[in-house]
């Protein structure tokens, strides 16, 4: 049993990407081929935005939209601690300084509360200049934007949405990646729509960020790329990247969202009286990036684990420490008490996240659902 089970999705998917593959190795167009744009155009069009500006990878769009929004030195930028490094990262690669929020223990999500909390500290202090939130959209839901956006407006904040793990969710008819003042997904292979390498997307409807985007992803070009107006980076989506994700994007727009979800209600129907289950709050769909259980402690949790493996079931843990407590945050100056009492020390020791993919057979859903009923 796989995880994420990316070999049988390729089967299912295997004529019309070989074909794809073939016609971009047939035209030898390997960098900003017809199929990029079109990518382009069919992902703002699904995502329901004006724009969408394709690049490297999924952190090159969360960077890339800072740089775009001049956030540097001097600047607060709040993220949440529970989530992957990278949310973080970018904010330091532009000598800003990240302030730690607190998530919501149902549904992993920044905590709009403690958000507005960290804005007011931060304002008191009068260090730093707050400029703007990342909010995560974690294991595939979308985060609580009617909270958090009352709070960018009130405090004047920029808000970048990180659909990194959110690709496909939705709040009533919208879609992720199209609340924030700009939006960002990853095509990383295990993401809910992958390539078959690194890729990533950034979504807005602001004209300007759009050019600036497109300028400083390939090297701060002007009207040509070797007419270069200012300082970027190399961040390109290659053409082979986007013929995949033409294919897989279809599947997952036609198929694949329907079929995760589907599989996902037999693991709540099956599980909800042993385990916690993940939140899906009234009004919104999640695209799963992972179905995260809680359990009671890190003892409980270590342990599901063991017997997961001894059984052939594979299980991740997503993630195990906070963001605040990592080395690479820690430096002279820098003072996380605020975090001692934060729910994301909790939940890092109560995670773990079991199989789900659009193309997991009805036995192996049976299989984990028994091992996980009969540890309990």
């Amino acid at each position: 049993m796989h995880f994420r089970d990316l070999g049988r999705q390729y089967q299912n998917l295997k004529t019309d990407i070989n074909k794809n593959i073939s016609k971009v190795l047939s035209d030898a167009n390997y960098i900003n081929g017809s199929q990029v744009i079109e990518l382009e155009n069919q992902l703002a069009e699904y995502v329901g935005v004006k724009h969408c500006i394709s690049c490297a990878n999924g952190t090159d769009a969360l960077l890339l939209a800072l740089m775009a929004w001049n956030i540097g030195e001097g600047d607060a930028v709040f993220i949440p601690d529970f989530t992957f490094f990278a949310t973080g990262e970018v904010v330091e690669c532009v000598n800003a300084m990240p302030v730690f929020v607190d998530v919501d223990k149902q549904t992993f999500n920044m905590d709009a509360k403690s958000l507005e909390e960290q804005i007011i500290r931060i304002n008191e202090e009068g260090k730093y200049s707050p400029k703007a939130v990342i909010c995560v959209d974690l294991f595939g839901l979308p985060a609580d934007y009617d909270s958090i956006k009352k709070i960018t407006r009130k405090y004047n904040l920029l808000l970048l949405e990180d659909g990194a793990q959110g690709f496909g969710g939705q709040v009533g008819e919208q879609k992720a990646c199209s609340f924030g003042d700009i939006g960002t997904t990853s095509f990383f292979p295990a993401k809910p729509l992958g390539c078959y390498g690194d890729g990533g997307a950034i979504f807005t409807n602001n004209d300007e960020w759009c050019d600036l985007l497109n300028s400083y992803k390939v090297h701060g070009k002007g009207s040509d790329k070797y007419n270069n107006i200012r300082i970027g980076m190399n961040s390109r989506l290659d053409t082979l990247q986007a013929a995949v994700l033409l294919v897989k994007l279809k599947a997952f727009r036609d198929i694949e969202i329907v079929n995760i979800n589907r599989i996902a209600e037999k693991y709540n129907k099956s599980l909800h009286n042993k385990v916690s289950i993940p939140l899906v709050p009234k009004n919104y769909t999640s695209s799963y990036a992972q179905y995260t259980l809680t359990l009671n402690d890190k003892k409980q949790r270590d342990s599901l684990q063991r017997e997961l493996k001894l059984k052939g079931i594979p299980s991740m843990i997503y993630y195990p420490r906070p963001l605040h407590s990592l080395k690479a945050f820690q430096g002279e100056g820098r003072e996380f008490d605020y975090t001692k009492n934060f729910a994301s020390n909790d939940i890092c020791d109560q995670v773990l996240s079991i199989p789900i993919h659009p193309y997991l057979e009805q036995e192996e859903i049976y299989e984990v659902v028994h091992s996980i009923m009969e540890f309990f």
